[in-house]
């Protein structure tokens, strides 16, 4: 007879041998998708035991884990910001450096009741949910990707949010909107340089590149989102980024140049500048 506690720890073991970062949360959360044991249920009744085809799925989960595929495409949904998003293969994993940017939207639509909202290459519709759930904002969500939008749709529904999901390209979409509309544009674009995507961490590999690609030097998206899109704000809008490490001073020089003021750094727990926001006045 197998007891779940048992697997726990030695999955624990082979995590850690293999060098997958908290072994011992990764161990948990596989036996919770595949047991549908919590954690809790784990400390009460720690002898429970799995029958075969429990055994044979939990199996199939530890190998996709030690094969480098990212935890959350293997349960299928994450938490950000206290809020469920579905997740999987063609769809970037929310992350906690992105809690930088939101923080820094919802202080500042604190200021601006009824605000008209746009979150630029949306993904999983993770920034765009939170915003609708905890602001009175309109809030719009365009992305490109075929393989993400299924994501979009789902998790607005999975959180009951109203977010106006669009299909568009952020380098050719910016035409339909009207100039001076929007309250506030944010964006978590692609900003890794793209002849570094190779040497990323192996979960990495497994996401979308066209949701990490930022072009040759990174830039690509901040150039386009700040010289285009820049004019559907109203006057004294503000636009808002997820920064890569050590970008703040190129995209602030960018947004200066398109008439920004008040342009600020926000910083995640690493003490890196990870969000960067400004304020329209104009040229």
């Amino acid at each position: 007879m197998v007891v779940v506690k048992e697997l726990v720890k030695k999955t624990k073991d082979k995590f850690d041998k293999a060098g997958i970062e908290n072994p011992a949360f990764n161990s948990l959360c596989l036996v919770e998708k595949a047991f549908g044991v919590s954690q809790q249920d784990l400390i009460i009744n720690p002898a429970t035991a799995v029958n075969d085809a429990e055994l044979e799925l939990f199996n199939k989960l530890v190998e996709r884990r030690l094969n480098g595929e990212p935890l959350q495409y293997i349960l299928g949904e994450w938490e950000f910001f206290g809020y469920r998003f579905k997740v999987g293969e063609g769809v970037l994993i929310p992350r906690d450096d992105t809690e930088v940017l939101l923080r820094t939207c919802l202080d500042i639509l604190k200021e601006k009741p009824r605000a008209k909202v746009l979150d630029l290459c949306s993904g999983s519709g993770a920034l765009a949910v939170v915003i609708a759930k905890e602001t009175d904002s309109e809030v719009y969500a365009v992305e490109k990707s075929k393989d993400a939008l299924p994501y979009i749709y789902e998790n607005v529904n999975l959180n009951n949010a109203d977010v106006k999901v669009i299909e568009g390209d952020v380098f050719e979409y910016y035409k339909d909107f009207n100039n001076g509309y929007f309250d506030l544009i944010l964006s978590n674009p692609p900003y890794i340089k793209s002849d570094e995507i190779k040497g990323l961490q192996t979960e990495v590999g497994f996401e979308p590149r066209m949701a990490l690609d930022g072009g040759e030097d990174g830039y690509d998206f901040y150039r386009f989102i700040i010289r285009e899109w820049s004019k559907k704000l109203k006057r004294g809008g503000t636009l808002a980024f997820e920064l890569g490490e050590g970008q703040f001073d190129t995209v602030k020089a960018l947004m200066e140049a398109e008439g920004f003021t008040n342009i600020t750094a926000h910083f995640d727990f690493s003490d890196i500048q990870r969000a960067i926001n400004g304020t329209l006045n104009g040229k």
